[in-house]
């Protein structure tokens, strides 16, 4: 094993989807990751160790007598940095449970102190067994990672909840977890996130917007499953891809998006308000589309929308933490942002200057981060992921201060 590089070691268990941890090692070496992989038995009738001892660059082991004097699954549980197991097959996260070891892979992840990180696979009615879900909760309170499995299409041409997760995707937690001190700070709290731009409709064809992509909600959403949180996403209006792990609803409208709140606010105890909600909304929407020759000039009348902040402020449960966005242009554009959101009885402000079309649609951006205790930073211009992770780490600050 390499003395120098991040050791990763990859679990491979025996299910349809074996075959994306192929892909899976070859991201991880492309980041320079020292790869070990040990599949199990049935893992093996599915992708050949030829292939994975390839891919990785060492030699895969498979047996708890393979060179038994080297005892491997204690010098692979000593030396990883991390472990992940992609796939995880519902029987393996059950053997898990009772503690098993009577196969290299859990051998090594009953030895080891290191991050174990489980990307289940399964079909949609195996996932959802009380048996399952109840084994999944024990493992979470132990210390595991386990990423959600995504909709999506499944064998036997179905389609719904249990495909594994994207080999990107699970590229980015592992590399998250070799990285920080304490990769998964938020396991067992719950975030409410909302994203994107709302619409307002005008007619049957147009409505009013903004120019919100959604990109540092679905970020904040990224990076907050990564460290371990249980994520529900509200986006208005995007396309982008609903990451890894995360419960997802679409809105279209400030309206709809104020319900889709109020229904899931009180059972999270973080609600961060990322998305780009319309101020006003028209007065009347025509049933029919405006026809340009009905009148030399249109004048619309708008009315405001209800303050989603202002509402979740005042009505925040005990101990619950409200999180505030603002977009300023102009002079001391982000200090008067900060003051807004303060006032409305955000815990904390997240501010940007989008002045001449700046952040929006970009992969970019640079924030403001105050706290109602007082404390305020100013970040570097940083990727939307890593801008993700200050703001979770300022969250995560102000609560443990008991502030």
């Amino acid at each position: 094993m390499s003395s120098t590089s991040t050791t990763v070691v990859v679990g491979v268990c025996g299910g349809i989807a074996a075959y994306k941890s192929a892909e899976l090692i070859r991201s991880l070496k492309s980041l320079n990751f020292d790869v070990h992989v040990i599949p199990t038995l049935n893992a093996l009738r599915f992708i050949g160790e030829a292939t994975l001892s390839a891919l990785s660059g060492n030699k895969v082991m498979t047996d708890v007598w393979q060179e038994a004097q080297d005892v491997q699954h204690i010098n692979l549980a000593k030396t990883a940095d991390a472990i992940a197991v992609y796939p995880t097959t519902a029987d393996f996260m059950a053997r898990l449970v009772e503690g098993r070891s009577n196969d290299l892979l859990s051998a090594t992840l009953l030895s080891s102190s290191a991050p174990k990180i489980l990307f289940p696979a399964m079909h949609t009615e195996m996932w959802l067994n009380p048996a399952t879900q109840e084994n999944v909760r024990i493992l979470r309170e132990r210390g595991y990672l386990i990423l959600n499995p995504e909709e999506g299409k499944l064998t036997s041409g179905d389609s719904g909840l249990g495909r594994l997760c994207d080999p990107l995707a699970a590229t980015a937690v592992i590399s998250h977890a070799t990285t920080r001190k304490d990769p998964f700070d938020l396991t067992g709290v719950k975030i409410l996130i909302t994203a994107g731009g709302t619409r307002e409709s005008i007619d049957p064809v147009r409505f009013l917007s903004n120019k919100s992509s959604g990109k540092q909600g679905f970020a904040l959403a990224t990076a907050a499953s990564v460290r371990g949180a249980d994520v529900t996403l509200i986006s208005a209006n995007t396309t982008l891809t609903v990451p890894a792990g995360v419960t997802f609803k679409s809105v279209e409208t400030s309206s709809e998006m104020l319900e889709a709140v109020k229904v899931e606010r009180e059972s999270h105890d973080i609600v961060i308000m990322a998305a780009a909600i319309s101020d006003f909304t028209p007065n009347e929407v025509s049933i029919e589309k405006i026809k340009k020759t009905q009148t030399p000039e249109l004048h619309l009348f708008l009315k405001p929308t209800e303050d989603i902040l202002r509402l979740l402020t005042a009505t925040a449960t005990k101990g619950q933490t409200i999180v505030g966005f603002a977009a300023e242009t102009g002079t001391n554009a982000l200090e008067r942002g900060l003051e807004k959101l303060l006032k409305k009885g955000c815990q904390v402000a997240v501010v940007n200057d989008v002045s001449e079309g700046r952040v929006f649609g970009e992969e970019t951006n640079q924030v403001l981060i105050g706290t109602a205790s007082g404390s305020k930073e100013t970040s570097e211009r940083l990727t939307k992921i890593q801008i993700a992770h200050l703001i979770l780490d300022t969250i995560s600050q102000y609560r443990l201060s008991g502030k």
